[in-house]
């Protein structure tokens, strides 16, 4: 931090998670920007969360900050006086609760938890939507938000693959994959039917995209930039993916999104209602989000559905025209 930022009081807020969570994130973070705008926001995240962070247009610096999975941080490197605001928005503790008390802030903002009775925030509630729950958050501390402010500036960079079906097969965990033979046969149909596919992958799934990317199809294995890729999402004429943080990434531009859902429903994590965004699920009981092999909830989506999604979107489009982003993409 340089010696100018240091001059302003700074509000430091913890979400050390994926890109999913740090844009399921933004419109809690824009709050605080909007509430404080005088102050430094510090959020602390993955390094590689950096153009993301920036182009949300809420975060002044981001503080290095990440644990395997999605566990808390061991420590966090702070340099100088102690925010003047803590803000939590990781989890519900106690865990995060103590790594932001050990930098003595002079206030906390979180949900309250048994383990950390110093903490007075409001109560933690296991069935709410991820964007609402942080701004149900900071509503609780007299701070307005509004979860259907998610939209992210349209990238400068032209698309290297304009108006194509973007698959993305991959996911941090195999319960959120559906299997790649499924996404092949998506790639094939939509090629007999004269579409463009892409498929993209994350770093470690060259072998993924590879197994997906049928004869016609462009490849963009080995994990993107932040740069290319959130030029090729939108300009997309459409994102199939999983529960994945490429879904939201596609949600923030306005592209429409065919989100298929195994261990955890829609409802807590899906995209906004809006005839361009379809979210695949068969309720059940939900399942472990982290867990080692596909959720059987998402197996049962078949081929066959994602394709008939697909063309109940581009009726919506030719209706409509084509996606537009707008400021709102509208409140869980």
């Amino acid at each position: 931090m340089t010696t100018g930022a240091q001059a302003r009081p700074r509000l430091l807020v913890l979400r050390a998670l994926g890109l999913g969570d740090l844009l399921t994130g933004v419109p809690a973070l824009r709050a605080l920007r909007r509430a404080y705008p005088r102050h430094e926001l510090v959020l602390a995240a993955p390094p590689g969360l950096a153009a993301p962070a920036a182009a949300s247009g809420a975060v002044d610096t981001l503080l290095p900050a990440e644990a395997p999975g999605r566990a808390v941080p061991r420590a966090l490197p702070w340099r100088g006086p102690p925010p003047e605001i803590a803000v939590d928005l990781h989890g519900n503790g106690p865990p995060s609760h103590r790594l932001l008390a050990t930098l003595r802030p002079g206030r906390l903002l979180a949900f309250a938890h048994p383990g950390t009775p110093e903490v007075r925030g409001p109560a933690w509630r296991a069935e709410e939507h991820e964007r609402e729950r942080w701004c149900r958050l900071l509503r609780a501390y007299g701070i307005p938000a509004d979860a259907g402010d998610l939209a992210l500036p349209r990238p400068a960079a032209l698309s290297p693959a304009a108006g194509a079906v973007l698959l993305h097969p991959g996911a941090a965990s195999p319960a959120r994959r559906w299997p790649a033979e499924r996404y092949a046969a998506v790639a094939r149909e939509l090629l007999e039917r004269g579409h463009r596919v892409v498929v993209t992958g994350g770093p470690g799934e060259d072998a993924l995209v590879a197994r997906v990317a049928v004869p016609g199809a462009e490849a963009f294995p080995g994990g993107l930039p932040f740069g290319p890729l959130s030029a090729l999402v939108a300009g997309a004429r459409a994102v199939v993916s999983g529960d994945t943080g490429m879904a939201h990434l596609a949600v923030a531009y306005g592209t429409p999104t065919v989100t298929l859902f195994g261990p955890v429903a829609p409802a807590l994590w899906g995209p906004p209602p809006a005839p361009r965004h379809i979210a695949l699920w068969y309720p059940g009981p939900p399942g472990d989000p982290h867990g080692g092999r596909p959720d059987p909830l998402l197996l049962r989506i078949r081929p066959e559905e994602v394709l008939a999604a697909l063309a109940r979107q581009e009726a919506v489009t030719a209706r409509e025209g084509p996606h537009e982003q707008s400021s709102k993409e509208g409140a869980p």
